[in-house]
């Protein structure tokens, strides 16, 4: 399988905490349904809460959130509390002080290394990369340090797969062979690369391993290698139910050093969220935000009300999700951690931030309404245009899977993004077109894997964990496969599947014979779905669309 993520979602996923923190604030959120089994129903593991915060974190445990908490006001801990399972089969409960993979929260800690060694004269943030290392020839040569930083070097995307060996020679000839998709300081693209090479940069500057340098400079620990994170960890859930990277990586960690190896707990996380460097001056992009020098984003005090500096990290093939939170008027650090898919704390985050930032009591799922019988409705539905909506049940948790462009069109509508969905399918298009240098290298991976492509079909775009996947079926000779891609603005890789299964949507009753997204954190597509005996009928604030039963 060809899998990369983007790690950290702050183009994205801190968008959705903007959205969601309005929807929140005036709306109802859905419920969701997940049982979690012995070690679960909200119960949690030792530790201290306040029992308001403990009480709707009990809730979003039952909706499904696994996972732990760690939250402080001025160096006192408000709650440190884990919810459900660390681990299916042994039992072991997440408690505060379980480790995690944190995924690009990675890059923090990087950047505090960096404004650390600035701060002591070892190196100026103005420094082109190749005064400090003159391997690297390409044209990010010629970015500073306070480029790369900031995501506005013109590097984009990543230098491999996240669990693949990749050496520091690698690394570097792999950089080499990028071209820049802006000159570096005209514009800005998120980087996993960059912060790569802050790492490699590092190690030239301090003498020491990136990795002794994190260790002596932030106390930062790993995931796989060494130094590794002490302490029991959770397993991580992928999509599919089965268990994520376990942390047994052995190497070489190059194509996540630097931008997302690190893994603590969430105790650790809060604690060292107090003393990390301030924003600085950061790169504005959009919406409140700014890209900032310590490796985070800050929001001004026009999204909740008062300053946020706020870092995530997720995806990939752990499993775990982190999203941390420091709120420098209060001096409150906010932490949530996750295990499973199926309400992450990115998702916990963007239902619950406005009042964990300003006070007052935390949202939380209402219980889902008693339904009809989806079972008498299990089966395959064809709309006029051709795409297929199925409809299943298994272990009574309705599900709906779209197959086709306009039957993921119909069931994750676009909204106000048409113009851009389409803008982001031509960007797709023209990367697995072979149109740019990042499209000529995944055409030869694809290759290497699958054989030679013969075509290239769009299968529906949607957002999906804050970021815009477009699904395309790649042809190689006598066989076809489903995947996804999320590009950014300048047709750089962020995330890959593939292959995938088509994208579906578990559903919840509201009442009667009408179904809504099983989306707790209220980020889902607007869509309420009726069912019948012969037909599924589809409203959206756009309209409705009925599909026919098969066969």
């Amino acid at each position: 399988m060809l899998l990369r993520s983007g790690l950290m979602k702050l183009g994205h996923i801190l968008v959705a905490l903007v959205v969601a923190a309005g929807a929140v604030a005036g709306g109802t959120l859905a419920a969701c349904t997940v049982d979690d089994g012995p070690e679960g129903g909200g119960a949690p593991a030792a530790g201290t809460c306040d029992p308001a915060l403990d009480a709707a974190f009990r809730a979003w445990s039952r909706a499904g959130f696994s996972g732990a908490v760690a939250i402080s006001t001025a160096g006192r801990f408000d709650c440190l509390a884990g919810y459900g399972s660390a681990n299916q089969r042994t039992g072991a409960r997440n408690t505060a002080d379980t480790v995690y993979s944190i995924g690009s929260v990675t890059k923090a800690f990087t950047a505090a290394s960096v404004l650390r060694l600035a701060d002591e004269g070892r190196l100026s943030l103005d420094a082109t990369v190749g005064s400090l290392l003159p391997e690297v020839t390409g044209p990010v040569s010629a970015a500073t340090v306070r480029h790369l930083l900031l995501h506005t070097s013109g590097l984009a995307g990543t230098l491999g797969a996240d669990h693949r060996p990749l050496t520091r020679d690698a690394a570097v000839a792999a950089v080499n062979r990028l071209p820049l998709s802006f000159p570096p300081g005209t514009g800005h693209a998120y980087s996993n690369a960059g912060y790569t090479l802050l790492a490699i940069v590092i190690e030239a500057v301090s003498g020491m391993s990136y990795r002794e340098y994190t260790l002596a400079s932030t106390g930062g620990r790993f995931w796989d290698g060494e130094p590794a994170a002490p302490g029991p960890r959770a397993t991580g859930y992928l999509d599919d139910g089965g268990p994520g990277q376990a942390g047994d990586f052995t190497g070489p960690h190059w194509a996540l050093d630097g931008n997302g190896s690190l893994a603590m707990t969430p105790r650790q996380l809060a604690t060292w969220m107090r003393s990390a460097p301030a924003p600085g001056t950061g790169v504005d992009v959009g919406e409140g935000r700014s890209h900032a020098l310590n490796g985070m984003v800050a929001f001004d005090a026009a999204v909740f009300g008062t300053p946020v500096v706020a870092i995530a990290g997720g995806g990939g093939d752990v499993g775990h999700d982190v999203a941390a939170v420091w709120v420098p008027q209060r001096e409150r650090a906010i932490v949530i951690a996750s295990n499973r898919p199926v309400l992450t704390a990115e998702k916990v985050l963007a239902a619950t931030i406005r009042a964990l930032v300003g006070g007052g009591d935390l949202p939380t799922p209402s219980a889902p309404a008693a339904g009809a019988d989806l079972t008498r409705a299990v089966g395959t539905y064809r709309l006029d245009t051709g795409g297929t909506l199925g409809v299943t049940a298994a272990d009574g948790r309705p599900t709906v899977t779209a197959t086709g462009a306009d039957a993921v069109a119909a069931l994750f509508p676009p909204g106000g993004r048409a113009a851009a969905f389409r803008a982001h399918e031509q960007r797709v298009l023209d990367l697995l077109a072979g149109r740019t240098g990042e499209g000529r290298e995944e055409r030869r991976t694809l290759e290497r894997e699958h054989g030679a492509v013969t075509g290239v079909d769009l299968a529906g775009t949607l957002v999906a964990d804050g970021e815009t996947r477009t699904y395309v079926t790649v042809r190689f000779g006598g066989k076809a496969l489903l995947g996804w891609y999320a590009v950014d603005d300048h047709g750089t890789i962020d995330g890959v599947e593939l292959p995938t299964p088509p994208p579906a949507l578990a559903l919840v009753p509201v009442g009667g014979t009408r179904y809504r997204p099983d989306d707790p954190s209220g980020t889902g597509p607007d869509v309420t779905v009726d069912v019948g005996t012969d037909r599924l009928t589809l409203t959206t604030p756009a309209g409705q669309v009925t599909a026919r039963r098969a066969g």
